[in-house]
């Protein structure tokens, strides 16, 4: 298993950033992907950004162009990197790691709140 822990959340104003990190422990070697999902209050949890352990990157179409999805295989994280910041992308971001033995680890989540 797992363990993974984001921090970087936070208020912004419509258009700032904020940078996201995610740290994992445990069983990294087992890591193959790892991204990032987000859930707004009402809403269902939606996929934002996935990086490959070579580094290739996607994108949901709502943040392409605004953020940047990043992964150092050497201190094990994730960092999204989220500019124009929108009052849409309220909410709480969570990290997660799909491992090559199957099965998805998930962290307990960020609050990120974007005031207009």
């Amino acid at each position: 298993q797992v363990q993974l822990v984001e921090s970087g959340g936070g208020l912004v104003q419509t258009g700032g950033s904020l940078r996201l990190s995610c740290v994992a422990n445990g069983s990294i070697l087992n890591i193959n992907n790892m991204g990032w999902y987000r859930q707004a209050p009402g809403k269902q949890r939606e996929w934002v950004a996935t990086v490959s352990r070579g580094s290739a990157t996607n994108y949901v179409d709502s943040v392409k162009g605004r953020f940047t999805i990043s992964r150092d295989n050497v201190k094990n994280m994730v960092h999204l990197q989220m500019n124009s910041l929108k009052p849409e992308d309220t909410a709480v971001y969570y990290c997660f790691a799909n491992r090559i033995s199957g099965g998805q680890d998930w962290g307990p989540g960020t609050q990120v709140t974007v005031s207009s």
